[in-house]
């Protein structure tokens, strides 16, 4: 069976802590458990971009997973949102399995909204 990930637009204010919860749920509306996995997430200026200028994972502190609750939370600190100078760009967020099995949860547009007041 395969997995269609979602569509979800993220908008992220230069300057300002950027913090998005998701919860996953499976086809019938169950939390899925997330106890075990790990999570990766990038945003470049394009699908052919060669670097990054958004890079989140659960080693890095970006992602924290909440085990059985199924929450996905996002964070980046306000110093790092005022250090990107893309306009904007595509991201994908993966989950790991600790089986190794990934799953495309998410993909998307990132909207970068630039700070006035710095």
């Amino acid at each position: 069976m395969t997995f269609s990930p979602g569509n979800y637009d993220l908008t992220i204010y230069q300057g300002a802590t950027f913090s998005q919860i998701l919860t996953w749920k499976d086809g019938s509306g169950e939390l899925v458990n997330l106890t075990g996995y790990t999570a990766r997430m990038m945003a470049r200026e394009s699908i052919d971009a060669a670097s990054a200028f958004i890079t989140m994972t659960t080693e890095n502190g970006g992602i924290t997973l909440g085990g059985a609750a199924g929450t996905i939370a996002l964070s980046i600190s306000a110093a790092n949102t005022a250090a990107i100078t893309a306009q904007g760009g595509v991201y994908d967020l993966e989950l790991v399995s600790g089986g190794g099995v990934v799953t495309r949860l998410l993909a998307g547009n990132v909207f970068i909204n630039r700070e006035v007041t710095r």
